[in-house]
């Protein structure tokens, strides 16, 4: 008899709930810490559980399709981008330690209580990573970053960009959550990662896959190979090569499906800069800042080609980059390229 796959849930194994594991991880290491931190991730919670019940009945509700706007992207907005945007902006609008909300959908920021000494906290998230392929029913996701605003409540006329402007280093918290064959949320508050799937029986995420760590090396890369005679010479060789060493082309088209693979299996997901895109296609402070966190969590490393990505002080909240992130071996490849 096949025993069962690490991190898989036996039937004799308790079952921990993505609340239950917030409250033992801010009593372990925080342990003069309210709760109000683990409540505010029960409002991303709570989101995503209704992001995917309305992804889940796709094809039979109206919830298909184009909205018929352009974002602050430039880019369609489809339907589910606008419904999953506003469940997020309403379940976190409602926590008091909130202050301020910043999207992928949204050109400026959203502020709620910016000159209140409670509201520590402001979060920027991709309310729907790949939206391109909801209507062919490929795996999207959601991608959130949580920061500390330095000081809450301090001065009467206070920014809410300059809350937002932190590099990822001072990150509190990041996650995604993953729309494909089960809902699954992934997420990181520096002390591991840890990922949970929702068991719809009950309503709940539970814990299903304690302190991942991604493989020191994959045999998988991952890139928009169409893009390929735009990138830098320097990432054509560096292609070149892994194909020589046989490794398997995978992508996807959701940064969060492409990267939930490569943190499980291992290898390398690229995004370089492109000639239509020199400064990079990814946004830098909901997209590659919270991934990067989580991949450096797992063991793994991220860059913007020659510079951690972690360590990039942003200038604007929809600011761009080049984005590179997987396994050790493969990255330690890549920059001996770009050298």
């Amino acid at each position: 008899m096949k025993s069962p796959p690490a991190n898989a849930p036996t039937d004799d194994r308790p079952i921990i709930t993505a609340q239950q594991h917030f409250l033992e991880q801010q009593r372990e290491h925080f342990p003069n810490a309210s709760g109000e931190f683990s409540w505010l991730l029960s409002g991303i919670t709570l989101a995503t559980k209704m992001i995917q019940a309305k992804v889940r009945r796709a094809g039979l509700v109206d919830i298909l399709g184009a909205e018929g706007n352009v974002n602050v992207q430039g880019e369609q907005q489809q339907k589910l981008d606008v419904f999953a945007n506003k469940a997020l902006l309403h379940c976190l609008g409602v926590r008091d330690s909130v202050g301020v909300l910043a999207s992928e959908e949204n050109e400026e920021p959203v502020t709620l209580r910016a000159n209140a000494g409670n509201a520590k906290y402001a979060i920027v998230f991709d309310p729907l990573d790949g939206s391109s392929n909801i209507d062919v029913n490929v795996a999207v996701g959601t991608i959130f970053s949580i920061l500390r605003r330095p000081n809450p409540g301090d001065q009467p006329d206070s920014d809410p960009v300059r809350d937002l402007l932190q590099p990822g280093t001072e990150q509190v918290a990041a996650g995604y959550v993953l729309y494909g064959t089960s809902t699954i949320l992934v997420y990181t508050t520096g002390q591991g990662v840890h990922g949970f799937t929702l068991d719809p029986s009950v309503g709940a995420y539970v814990l299903s896959h304690e302190n991942i760590r991604m493989p020191p090396q994959g045999k998988y890369y991952s890139v928009n190979e169409a893009y390929c005679d735009s990138f830098p010479p320097a990432y054509r060789i560096y292609l070149d090569g892994l194909r020589k060493q046989h490794y398997a082309s995978r992508y996807i088209g959701s940064l969060v499906a492409d990267f939930h693979r490569t943190l499980l299996k291992g290898g390398v997901f690229l995004y370089p800069p492109t000639i239509d895109y020199p400064q990079g296609k990814l946004r830098l402070l909901y997209e590659a800042n919270p991934i990067a966190f989580i991949a450096e969590q797992a063991g793994g490393v991220a860059t913007m080609g020659r510079r951690r990505v972690l360590e990039i002080r942003p200038e604007s909240i929809h600011e761009r980059t080049p984005f590179m992130v997987g396994s050790r071996v493969e990255m330690e490849q890549l920059e001996r390229c770009l050298r």
